[in-house]
């Protein structure tokens, strides 16, 4: 869990990234003078997800180590320590780079979800640092497998803000849904990202929804599947990542049905 979660949501959001930086302030101001998505805005909208899944497969892996012994001797190492209770553990961060991040500090009390028979915890950040960003609030994690698919998968609910240096302040709140599927090959095993979420930041509130699931697979260095919307202020522009066909070109739908290939 630890390597799928750290892949999975690196391919997707640089994918992502890439495919905004190059194509989308520009059409998207030549549709309406009145909105335009930037590059500073695409940074907001990743800020809250990229700075919180910075310590994603941590928790991940600390929810998988054995119980019993996790309680009776606790977990330390360079980056991290926990101390493990019935109904959770307490992490605390040491200064430490974790996933090529900069410096995590703070202490994040998970909670697991007694009500049902899933892997599910929630994770609750009060004045957490990733860097210079403050994070504050919670993200709820279901994890789940299908042996005879070969199939492994996790949700994320999250209900975050982030305090930049400045001040300013960036909030988000959504589910994505990310799996993988083992193939007999890196060209053959497919990780997907699907879900809703929302971002508010400056005055503006972007609404992002998959309407069918971003595919890839190892084998190839961009997004090969799958379509999403964008939603700023009103204005819904589509992505169509393709076939499933390798490639570096994505479809830009905007509302009036102009299209506009880009290259990621």
């Amino acid at each position: 869990m630890n390597g799928l979660t750290r892949i999975i949501h690196a391919l997707s959001i640089t994918a992502f990234a890439l495919l905004f930086l190059q194509g989308c302030s520009e059409d998207a101001n030549s549709y309406n003078g009145e909105v335009e998505l930037s590059q500073t805005e695409l940074q907001i909208i990743l800020e809250t997800d990229d700075a919180a899944g910075a310590v994603d497969s941590a928790l991940a892996e600390l929810f998988t180590l054995d119980a019993t012994a996790s309680k009776s001797t606790g977990v330390s190492n360079e980056c991290y320590s926990a101390e493990y209770t019935q109904t959770g553990y307490t992490v605390t961060f040491n200064n430490c780079v974790l996933n090529g991040t900069e410096n995590i500090n703070g202490t994040l009390t998970v909670t697991y979800n007694l009500e049902n028979e899933t892997s599910a915890f929630t994770a609750t950040y009060v004045d957490f640092y990733v860097g210079t960003l403050k994070l504050n609030g919670t993200r709820s994690y279901t994890l789940g497998s299908d042996i005879e698919q070969g199939t492994i998968a996790f949700t994320v609910v999250s209900n975050m803000s982030v305090e930049m240096e400045d001040e300013s302040v960036i909030s988000e709140n959504g589910t994505k849904v990310f799996s993988f599927t083992f193939g007999e090959n890196l060209e053959t095993s497919i990780f997907t990202l699907s879900g809703t979420w929302q971002v508010e930041a400056d005055g503006n509130t972007y609404i992002v929804e998959t309407i069918t699931d971003l595919a890839g697979n190892f084998g190839c260095e961009y997004l090969t599947s799958g379509s999403m919307d964008v939603n700023k202020n009103g204005l819904t522009i589509t992505i169509d990542f393709g076939d499933g066909t390798c490639d570096n070109v994505a479809t830009l739908v905007f509302p009036n049905g102009n299209t506009q290939e880009v290259t990621l």
